[in-house]
């Protein structure tokens, strides 16, 4: 038996700010790095998380629910440390990829509590890939920001 159609709305929109939050973040870490390659990175990795609020927002309105537009508080306050802190660090490329992966950390959490939820199969689905895409960025922004210290 599946959990009801406001649980499953919720979840999704829980999942909705956190995308919100890691295209925020991603977007302004890609701003102020100094590395092209990185840049890049980042900027395409803001385009995936958009693309998947995009998704959540589409099956809440499938369940007739109504689709979170914008980012967490949290995030908010996310955003806010990025810069703080990029104006104390001269917006290092190793402070942007320090956040980065703080970021892509309550992501991933996010989805893992996301998928413990009773969610209906194509749902489930749809959450099951983007969880395995916030591994991976996780993964990749963890393994860089580790390659960079080693410059450093």
């Amino acid at each position: 038996m599946t959990t009801d159609n406001d649980e499953v709305i919720s979840t999704l929109n829980n999942l909705i700010e956190t995308c919100r939050d890691g295209e925020y973040g991603f977007s302004t870490s890609a701003e102020h790095t100094k590395s092209p390659d990185l840049k890049s990175l980042l900027s395409r990795h803001a385009e995936e998380c958009r693309t998947a609020a995009h998704e959540l927002q589409a099956l809440v309105r499938q369940l007739g629910g109504e689709a979170d537009e914008g980012g967490s508080v949290s995030g908010a306050l996310h955003r806010g440390w990025v810069s703080v802190r990029g104006t104390l660090t001269g917006f290092s490329d190793q402070a942007m990829l320090d956040e980065c992966e703080r970021g892509e950390d309550v992501a991933v959490a996010s989805y893992r509590k996301a998928l413990k939820q009773d969610l209906p199969p194509a749902i489930l689905s749809v959450v099951q890939k983007q969880a395995e895409g916030a591994q991976r960025n996780h993964d990749q922004i963890k393994a860089l920001r580790d390659s960079f210290k080693g410059r450093h």
